[in-house]
C-alpha cells in the first residue's frame, strides 16, 4: 500500500495524463482568448474512412491519405515533378505536400497536433499560411515570423518555434488586427492593422521540399 503521499502523487499523475492537450479540446472544453463564445465549423481524428474532400483540398498533385489514424502528406510523384520543372510552372512540382483547410470563418480558432518531418528547415519552410499567402507563419530554428500578404509586414519572434521532426499541439486564434499563435503552450499575440481575414477562407500547410506534413485532432471554430 502506498503511502498517502505516493498515493496523492499518483493520482495527480494519472488526472494530468487523462487531461486533453489543446489540440485535443472538444467544443465543451477549449476556451477561446479571442472570443466569448465559438461555433463548431469542424473537427476531425482521421480514426478512419477516406480524406473528407469537403474541408481538404490536395494542392500540387502531392500524396495524402489517411492511415494509422493520421493524415498523412508526402511529395508529388517523380514523373509529375519531372513535368512540371520542364513546364513553364515549375515552382508548383510538388516537391513539399501542400494541403488546404478549406471553409475557415474570418474569425476563427483552430486547435490540432500538426508535424512536420525534414533533414532540416528549408528557407521560408514549413509554414502555416492563414488565407492564401495573406498571413504566413514561417518556421525555422531560432525564431517564427508572422508575414503578412508577402511584403506588407514582417514580425519575427524568437518564440514559440515550431521543431522538425516531432509533434507539436497548435492553437491558432485570428480576428482582425490580433492573431494568437500557441505552440505547445507557448504563446506570442500578434497584433497588426494588417491582420484581416476578410475574402479568406483557408488555412496551407505547405512542408520542406522531400519532407512529409502530418495532421491529426483538428478543431476549427467560429468566433463570435
Amino acid at each position: 500500500m502506498p503511502s498517502p503521499l505516493r498515493f496523492a502523487a499518483l493520482c495527480l499523475a494519472f488526472t494530468l495524463r487523462s487531461l486533453p492537450s489543446l489540440a485535443q479540446a472538444t467544443d465543451a472544453d477549449f476556451k477561446s482568448e479571442l472570443f466569448q463564445s465559438l461555433k463548431p465549423i469542424y473537427s476531425d481524428t482521421f480514426d478512419s474512412g477516406p480524406l473528407n474532400t469537403e474541408f481538404w483540398e490536395v494542392r500540387q498533385n502531392t500524396t495524402w491519405a489517411v492511415k494509422d489514424g493520421v493524415l498523412t502528406g508526402t511529395p508529388s510523384s517523380k514523373e509529375f515533378q519531372d513535368k512540371k520543372k520542364a513546364s513553364t510552372d515549375p515552382s508548383h512540382a510538388g516537391l513539399k505536400p501542400v494541403i488546404w483547410l478549406k471553409k475557415v470563418p474570418e474569425n476563427f480558432v483552430c486547435s490540432m497536433r500538426v508535424r512536420y518531418d525534414a533533414t532540416t528547415y528549408q528557407k521560408g519552410f514549413p509554414i502555416f499560411d492563414l488565407g492564401h499567402h495573406i498571413h504566413t507563419l514561417t518556421f525555422s530554428e531560432k525564431a517564427t515570423t508572422l508575414v503578412i500578404k508577402k511584403n506588407v509586414e514582417s514580425l519575427p519572434v524568437g518564440q514559440p518555434l515550431f521543431t522538425l521532426n516531432q509533434w507539436h499541439d497548435v492553437v491558432i486564434e485570428l480576428k482582425k488586427g490580433t492573431l494568437i499563435l500557441k505552440i505547445d503552450g507557448t504563446k506570442h499575440l500578434f497584433e497588426s492593422k494588417n491582420i484581416d481575414m476578410t475574402g479568406q477562407a483557408q488555412i496551407d500547410f505547405k512542408a520542406v521540399d522531400g519532407g512529409s506534413c502530418q495532421i491529426d485532432s483538428i478543431h476549427v471554430w467560429e468566433g463570435q
